[in-house]
């Protein structure tokens, strides 16, 4: 049975923060401007304190009891909030994981470039998960697979740990 429509993500209508005259709350928390706790009043008076300052109160947690206002530039402090957002975007980029594959016949030149490339990877503070590539009858050979796999944590060691051993993975019979 097929839906007549898709299903679609929607965007609410509502805003993000509840702000002036949409604050449902009859007292509420209010820090000011310098980020000061000015204590619990009714929200009469902390609209009036925000009109006089020629700033917005807005609702910061709606799930406190009081609910916590703060009287702020709206536009501003959007900006900052998406400020924020965005480092702590950058920031998660830490969690990241590279992968590199590597033979065991790979070459010199190309043992180099996976090297250099590792290491810009680490140096990012990324981390770094190297596979070993068996084909065919190189599965006779673990060894040398396991030689170079040690040779390239070796070389890597200045700029990040392994975390573990060199391990066999998958179809290796």
């Amino acid at each position: 049975m097929s839906r007549p429509f898709p299903s679609r993500s929607f965007q609410s209508r509502e805003p993000l923060h509840r702000r002036n005259g949409k604050i449902r709350a009859r007292e509420v928390r209010v820090i000011d401007d310098n980020r000061e706790q000015l204590g619990v009043m009714s929200l009469d008076q902390a609209l009036r304190l925000a009109r006089t300052k020629e700033l917005d109160l807005i609702e910061i947690a709606p799930n406190a009891v009081p609910p916590v206002c703060r009287i702020v530039d709206y536009g501003k402090f959007l900006y900052e909030e998406a400020k924020r957002q965005k480092e702590s975007n950058t920031r998660s980029s830490a969690n990241k994981m590279k992968e590199v594959q590597l033979t065991p016949t790979i070459d010199k030149h190309d043992f180099g470039v996976k090297l250099n490339h590792v290491i810009g990877f680490l140096c990012d503070d990324m981390k770094v998960r190297i596979k070993l590539r068996f084909r065919g009858r190189q599965k006779a050979h673990k060894e040398f697979g396991f030689e170079i796999v040690n040779r390239f944590v070796k070389e890597a060691a200045a700029y990040g740990q392994a975390d573990s051993p060199p391990k066999m993975l998958g179809d290796w019979r």
